[in-house]
């Protein structure tokens, strides 16, 4: 490696360019093979180092979301989905739903992939980049009766109720709640409303 080629790495460090500090040269070779411009080298440097700011920022929302697995509309058995049209259920996944801080409902028996269909959202979501947050019923009333109890309330409304754009609560209904967990509850759904999107996975048995 000669002078040039590390004083350009290091331009590429210190302007935070991970991606271009890597692959430049390779990219240079390949473009100056193929009689490319300096536009088309510059074009696909930029477009390198996007793709991997946009794979990192994509594996720390992954990390942050909570989701237990990661799961796909393409992974759903659509024979379990008896009470929504397959279309209704696919229109989700334009994810339009989030900019509209539209909230939206599975319900129904248990088995038949509300859990897989909301963690499904909440993957898509997270590869276009939009903060999500993946919570069971159980672990979400554990949290908020703590933080209640502690005087933390507010900071843990602001911290993991109101950051995300996209907050998935699973199992509602498996636990019973007393008054001061559906006040608190309730209190969660009033704080995001307009400003977030939720998905509710609820067995309807346990509504009974």
């Amino acid at each position: 490696m000669n002078l040039q080629y590390e004083r350009i790495e290091q331009l590429c460090q210190k302007l935070n360019l991970p991606a271009i500090a890597s692959q430049w040269s390779h990219h240079a070779q390949q473009t100056l093979g193929q009689d490319g411009s300096y536009a088309d080298f510059v074009e696909a440097m930029l477009m390198h180092e996007y793709a991997a700011r946009q794979q990192r920022s994509q594996q720390v929302l992954m990390k942050l979301s909570g989701l237990p697995q990661v799961k796909t509309l393409e992974g759903y058995d659509f024979n379990y989905a008896l009470g929504a049209p397959k279309s209704q259920v696919v229109e989700l996944f334009n994810l339009s739903f989030i900019p509209r801080a539209e909230n939206v409902v599975f319900l129904g028996a248990s088995g038949v992939g509300k859990t897989h269909l909301s963690m499904a959202l909440g993957y898509k979501a997270i590869m276009n980049n939009i903060k999500t947050k993946f919570i069971t019923a159980a672990d979400l009333m554990l949290q908020l009766s703590t933080a209640y109890q502690q005087g933390k309330l507010k900071s843990y409304m602001q911290r993991v109720i109101l950051a995300p754009k996209l907050l998935i609560i699973d199992e509602i209904g498996y636990l019973p709640f007393g008054r001061e967990e559906a006040n608190l509850f309730f209190n969660v759904i009033a704080k995001r409303y307009e400003k977030g999107s939720t998905i509710l996975t609820c067995t309807s048995s346990n509504l009974i």
